[in-house]
């Protein structure tokens, strides 16, 4: 996927609504998000005439909810704790063709969404990906660009597919791949599920650059550095386990057959010398290690071939739903 330039400021396309009957709705996380929620309602608003832009407020404890309704926004509440819950509440509510995903701390540049909404129906796409370009210095805390590197090989290399920033919360989707998106994370690696979700389906996407700003004055960070980050590792973990199970247990295999084989290896040496087995335990623990590999193994091949009918399954159910609307809606 080739990578469209980073513009840091100006809004470069503006996407008209209202022309056409198509329904383009923005679904914006917020927790405590009360300096920033306005701007970034105007920035949509501004961007794509007609847009529906709905605030979600997570049990914030400021004026949130105000300053999103003031600056137009339809706030709704999500009152179970994390942006995981959010993405799959609104995911479930909220009904358009088009769906704009970004976050409400002002680091993104919302005026760019009308360019990656044009994008996705040119394609069409299913998904097109906002990839963080720093507008400056201090935009990414200490250690989270190496942590995303990081992150991003580690998935490419798992599902195969290559993702230049799979932990960006702006995003632009299809309707039917919102509606065939399961969202089971409750909290931040609500991000890694889009993309392994996307990887799996195999759909239609594209990445975009867009420039992050640091959080101004008076805003706060929700991340939690190392909690977060083990929670998106586990979660990389188990969809692995979920979606990969072959490659899981083919793992799995190939670690209890090389521990039976180095345990039992000697013992053969030993009985094809002396036609005993005086290392009784030995034996009896390295047999064990080769037939839990077998077994394994067994279950890899079973647990693959469910998943392929999961997967041709969601394919269809994909498939149900139109694709996005291409050939309308654009400002003259």
């Amino acid at each position: 996927m080739a990578l469209a330039p980073a513009d840091d400021g100006g809004i470069t396309r503006r996407v008209d609504a209202r022309r056409t009957g198509t329904k383009i709705a923005a679904v914006v996380p917020c927790h405590n998000e009360s300096p920033t929620v306005a701007d970034v309602v105007r920035s949509l608003r501004e961007a794509v005439p007609g847009i529906e832009v709905y605030v979600y407020d997570n049990n914030s404890t400021d004026d949130t909810a105000e300053a999103a309704k003031q600056a137009g926004a339809i706030v709704r509440r999500e009152a179970a704790r994390g942006k995981g819950n959010v993405v799959r509440r609104a995911f479930a509510d909220v009904e358009a063709d088009i769906y704009v995903l970004v976050d409400g701390d002002g680091t993104y540049d919302a005026s760019r969404t009308g360019e990656m909404i044009d994008l996705l129906r040119d394609g069409p796409y299913d998904h097109v990906l906002g990839v963080r370009t720093e507008i400056s210095d201090t935009a990414f805390r200490p250690g989270h660009t190496f942590g995303n590197k990081l992150f991003n090989r580690l998935v490419g290399r798992i599902f195969g597919a290559r993702v230049d920033d799979m932990l960006s919360g702006f995003r632009v989707f299809s309707r039917r791949f919102v509606k065939s998106f399961p969202a089971v994370s409750r909290e931040f690696e609500i991000e890694t599920e889009l993309t392994v979700h996307a990887m799996n389906l195999r759909v239609p996407q594209e990445q975009v650059k867009i420039g992050f700003r640091d959080r101004p004055d008076g805003s706060e960070s929700k991340l939690r550095t190392y909690h977060d980050g083990w929670r998106i590792l586990w979660l990389i973990a188990e969809l692995a386990r979920h979606e990969r199970p072959l490659l899981y247990h083919g793992a799995v295999t190939a670690l209890l057959l090389f521990a039976g084989l180095a345990l039992g290896i000697p013992v053969v040496s030993e009985f094809a010398e002396t036609g005993a087995v005086p290392r009784l335990p030995t034996a009896v623990l390295s047999s064990s290690f080769v037939i839990l590999a077998l077994i394994a193994l067994v279950a890899g091949l079973i647990l693959d071939g469910l998943r392929r009918t999961r997967r041709e399954q969601g394919r269809l159910a994909y498939l149900n739903l139109p694709c996005p609307p291409h050939d309308a809606g654009r400002a003259p």
